[in-house]
């Protein structure tokens, strides 16, 4: 799957050269293209902000600089799926991850903005609008890398061992993730539960999803509400 983002500050996008992206990426099975902004500003400075009409503190993006740059890479890239960073936009989640990973085989173009935000008209330019939280970032590109890095995971091949996504956090049945234990048996007078000591596959795996759901209910009891059999947080 391909990922293109437009951004200010296309170095940034260098930090997903390491680990399991860039391991992804030298496989072919994924890659990450940064668009700098920059390159589509106006006049001799290169401009891509103003002041906003109206008054007010803070500069705007413009939406020629946008809409240049959105329209130079779908011209060599067709079919991907706009989407603009915003706090404005639809909450990011395990699901969206996997709709967009699903339906989204074009690729994905992030657009991240800066300053106070875009001009109003930005946003019919794209496909959708995402939020990675409520809360406000400096800029878009941390939020494109949460989205690439999310969506990516869910790309066949990207992950060693593929049945690891059902039994992660927000995986099958979106439950938090079972508690882990390794070696020592016993830490700082913790000791691991019998049950991951009895070598018994089949209790192991009941007590793996009991203890997923009853962690879910306890943190996240809005992930569990209208299951029948909730355990008591």
């Amino acid at each position: 799957m391909d990922f293109h983002v437009i951004t200010l500050f296309p170095e940034m996008f260098a930090a997903l050269d390491a680990a399991l992206m860039g391991r992804a990426q030298k496989g072919g099975l994924v890659a990450v293209h940064a668009h700098n902004l920059r390159e589509h500003g106006l006049g001799n400075y290169r401009q891509v902000d103003d002041t906003p009409y109206g008054g007010g503190s803070g500069m705007v993006m413009r939406p020629e600089p946008i809409a240049a740059a959105i329209d130079a890479v779908a011209a060599t890239r067709p079919g991907l799926t706009k989407i603009l960073l915003t706090p404005q936009g639809e909450r990011f989640d395990q699901p969206l991850a996997r709709e967009l990973a699903a339906t989204c085989a074009g690729g994905i173009m992030l657009i991240a903005g800066r300053y106070e935000g875009f001009d109003e008209r930005v946003r019919e330019l794209v496909d959708r609008e995402v939020s990675i939280g409520d809360y406000v970032l400096s800029g878009g590109e941390l939020a494109a890398m949460v989205v690439i890095e999310a969506v990516a995971r869910l790309v066949p091949g990207v992950l060693g061992n593929a049945e690891s996504l059902d039994e992660e956090s927000f995986g099958a049945g979106n439950l938090l993730e079972y508690p882990h234990y390794t070696r020592p048996e016993e830490f700082r007078g913790m000791r691991v539960p019998e049950i991951l000591l009895s070598g018994d596959h089949g209790k192991i795996r009941a007590w793996r999803a009991a203890e997923a759901l009853r962690r879910t209910a306890r943190r996240r009891p809005e992930l569990v509400a209208g299951r029948r059999g909730k355990p008591e947080p």
